[in-house]
C-alpha cells in the first residue's frame, strides 16, 4: 500500500542531553566528562546524563547509587531549572521564526509543522538544518531533528542520528522505513511491550504488519489499533500549538505485592522523585494530588486532595501523599502505586489558535 498525498511536513526537534549539555556549557571544566544531573552517589535519582556517562550505562531515572557503580568517575551536578527555562525560551523563539505551528512537548523538544512556513522554504530538511544551526548560534547547544510526513515518524527519526544530527524519511521511503524498523524503536513501545512482541515473533515493523487488526486488538487491546495504523504510516495527530496538558503522573508496578504501609512510603518516595522530575521538566505546577492504589485482586482505588496553592516539588506535595496513604485502611495487599497531579497551571493559560492555508502542491522534503 502506498501512502497518498497531500503530505504534511513535520519536524521533531530534540535537544541533545539538554540538562547535562547546559551544565557543560556553563562550566567548561565539565566538558568531555561523564556527568549526571540530579541525585548523588548515596541517594536520589538521575535526571539526565551526558553522552560520556551514557557510554557506561548511566541514564535518566536511575538511582544515583547505581549510576556511580556503573561509572565510578561520574560527576554529579545540581539541576538548574531557571537556566533550562531561560534557554528553552530562546530555542522556542527560534522555532517561531519559521512557523506558528509549534507544539512543545517539554523544555527540550517540540514538533513543528512547516508545510507552510514563514521562510517560504519548500524543504523541511533544509529548515531543520537551519533551525539546528540557529540554536547552536544563539545558545551554544546542539540539537537533533527528525523530518517526515507525521509526528510519529518524525519523533522516531530524530533519535536515529543523535547527537547533533538529523534524519529525513521522505514520503516514498516511509513504508520501507517502518517495515525495517525494530519494534523497540517504535515510539511508545516500552520494554514490557517489546518483550511481549519478541515472544510473538514480532521483531521489526514488517512482522507487526503481518498481524491483522483483530489479532493486534486481541493481543494489545486499544493499543492494537494504534500499532496497526502506525506501521502503515498512518498517524493523523496534528501539531497543536494550543496543546494544554491536563495532568502529569508517575506510577510503578511491583514484582511482589506489598502489605506494609511503611514499605509503601519507601516506594512512594521514589515515585515522587520521578513525578517531581516530570513536573520540573515540563515547567508545570498543580493543586490536586492523587494517589492511585491497585490491589492484588486488581481492584483500584484513588484518593485525592486539593490544596489552595500550586505545588511542584516533592518537598511541597509529599506530606499530602502520606496523608492520603493513611487516610483509610488498605483493603488488600498492593501491586501498584501511582501519583498524579491535576488542576495544573497549564489549564489556566490562554490557548493559541492558529489557522493557516496549506498549499500541498509541493512535495519536496
Amino acid at each position: 500500500m502506498e501512502l497518498q498525498p497531500p503530505f504534511r511536513k513535520i519536524i521533531h526537534v530534540d535537544m541533545d542531553a539538554f540538562y547535562a549539555s547546559v551544565a557543560q556549557l556553563d562550566n567548561p571544566e565539565l566538558r568531555g566528562k561523564a556527568i549526571a544531573v540530579g541525585g548523588n552517589e548515596i541517594r536520589g535519582v538521575v535526571s539526565a546524563a551526558s553522552y560520556e556517562a551514557r557510554k557506561f550505562g548511566v541514564k535518566s531515572a536511575m538511582s544515583g547509587f547505581m549510576a556511580k557503580k556503573k561509572c565510578p568517575h561520574l560527576i554529579f551536578v545540581k539541576s538548574d531549572f531557571a537556566r533550562y527555562k531561560e534557554l528553552s525560551a530562546k530555542i522556542r523563539e527560534i522555532f517561531y521564526e519559521y512557523t506558528d505551528l509549534v507544539e512543545p512537548l517539554s523544555l527540550d523538544e517540540a514538533y513543528l509543522d512547516v508545510t507552510e512556513n514563514k521562510k517560504g522554504n519548500p524543504s523541511a530538511n533544509d529548515i531543520a538544518r537551519e533551525i539546528r544551526a540557529r540554536i547552536f548560534e544563539v545558545t551554544g547547544l546542539r540539537a537533533s531533528a527528525g523530518i517526515s510526513i507525521n509526528k510519529f515518524i518524525a519523533k522516531v527519526a530524530s533519535d536515529i542520528n543523535k547527537p547533533n544530527g538529523q534524519k529525513t524519511v521522505h514520503p516514498e521511503e516511509v513504508i520501507k522505513f517502518l517495515e525495517e524498523l525494530p519494534v523497540n524503536k517504535f515510539y511508545g513501545v516500552g520494554k514490557v511491550t517489546a518483550a511481549k512482541m519478541y515472544n510473538l515473533g514480532i521483531f521489526v515493523g514488517n512482522d507487526l504488519k503481518k498481524k491483522s487488526l483483530e489479532e493486534l486488538i486481541t493481543l494489545f487491546g486499544k493499543s492494537g489499533t494504534h500499532y496497526y495504523n502506525i506501521v502503515r504510516g498512518i498517524h493523523n495527530s496534528t501539531v497543536k500549538p494550543n496543546r494544554i496538558r491536563k495532568s502529569l503522573a508517575a506510577e510503578r508496578t511491583f514484582n511482589e505485592n506489598i502489605s506494609s504501609e511503611i514499605f509503601m512510603i519507601e516506594k512512594l518516595e521514589k515515585i515522587a522523585d520521578e513525578l517531581e522530575r516530570r513536573m520540573l521538566k515540563n515547567d508545570t505546577k498543580g493543586k490536586t494530588i492523587t494517589l492511585k492504589i491497585k490491589y492484588s485482586d486488581f481492584t483500584q482505588q484513588t484518593r485525592s486532595k486539593t490544596k489552595p496553592n500550586f505545588m511542584q516539588t516533592k518537598k511541597e506535595f509529599f506530606p499530602v501523599v502520606k496523608e492520603l496513604l493513611f487516610q483509610d485502611k488498605l483493603v488488600n495487599s498492593v501491586r501498584l502505586l501511582g501519583l498524579s497531579f491535576g488542576n495544573l497551571n497549564t489549564e489556566i493559560k490562554e490557548p493559541v489558535w492558529v489557522q493557516l492555508k496549506f498549499d500541498f502542491n509541493t512535495h519536496r522534503f
